[in-house]
């Protein structure tokens, strides 16, 4: 198992995690004895195929399990335990130092309310701000991640956006309460190449006039060797291998990892 990388400005600690799905008399081991840790500052990029547990293991520290799921091992944040913390605790927690950008933006903004009502509910929830200035403070935070007439925008409802627009409005919401960590699940599926470009330039941006740090999930080792600090690589609800993103990509230990990278597709013959 690789170890934790430990510094003076730890942010999340996360050891021996391990989550089971119990689904009639099957068992269901979706993440395996995994630890990590995460710096201040720093984007840690979780690599692996669909289905190898790089999700799971970022809901079970959110407490965000299905119902059916058993949730063992310790996740730390600032040395606060997360795991087994009660839902009002969780609740204060995510969203405000800790938020989350999930894969379909179209499905995690709710049809029925525009998008000033949802962006305000997070800071009146969070911050105990009034309506108006929180509407002021939501349309101050989506100039920043350059969303033209954001007044108008607020305005409107999820279906009347395009689809970089409506991630540019889920990286706001996650931006709203300037959380300590930022997990980016996908964050450019169903986007066309030029806004995935446009999508990860502004989390840098973001990332560093925040000093937040990042968690960023995806398939596409593209995406990490531009925008990521390091990497863990899962199969099979395991870390297979982890490191600085140089060493992954040129030096790979693991036959796995190996595997992972002679999948991409090269332009050469």
């Amino acid at each position: 198992m690789p170890s934790i990388r430990k510094t003076a400005d730890m942010l999340l600690e996360v050891s021996n995690l391990s989550v089971t799905y119990r689904r009639g008399h099957e068992t269901i081991e979706a993440v395996r004895d995994v630890s990590f840790a995460l710096s201040e500052g720093e984007t840690l990029g979780i690599v692996g195929e669909s289905g190898s547990g790089k999700t799971q293991a970022v809901m079970a520290v959110l407490g965000l399990t299905d119902s059916n799921g058993t949730v063992a091992g310790s996740a730390k944040l600032r040395g606060e335990e997360l795991i087994g913390l009660a839902p009002r605790q969780l609740n204060r927690i995510r969203g405000s130092r800790i938020s989350m950008i999930f894969q379909d933006p179209m499905t995690s903004l709710n049809p029925h309310l525009r998008i000033g009502t949802q962006m305000t509910e997070v800071l009146r929830l969070h911050q105990g701000m009034k309506t108006k200035s929180a509407q002021a403070r939501s349309i101050e935070m989506l100039e920043l991640v350059r969303i033209n007439d954001p007044a108008r925008r607020i305005r409107q409802y999820p279906h009347e956006l395009s689809g970089g627009m409506r991630q540019r409005v889920m990286i706001a919401m996650s931006l709203l309460c300037e959380s300590d960590i930022l997990i980016a699940d996908e964050p450019t599926t169903a986007l066309e190449v030029t806004v995935q470009a446009e999508i990860l330039d502004l989390m840098r941006g973001l990332r560093e006039r925040f000093n937040m740090a990042m968690v960023l999930i995806t398939h596409d080792l593209g995406v990490v060797a531009g925008t990521c600090d390091r990497v863990l690589v899962m199969h099979a609800g395991r870390i297979v291998e982890s490191g600085d993103v140089e060493s992954i990509f040129y030096a790979p230990q693991q036959a796995y990892t190996r595997a992972l990278l002679a999948a991409v597709p090269r332009l050469r013959p």
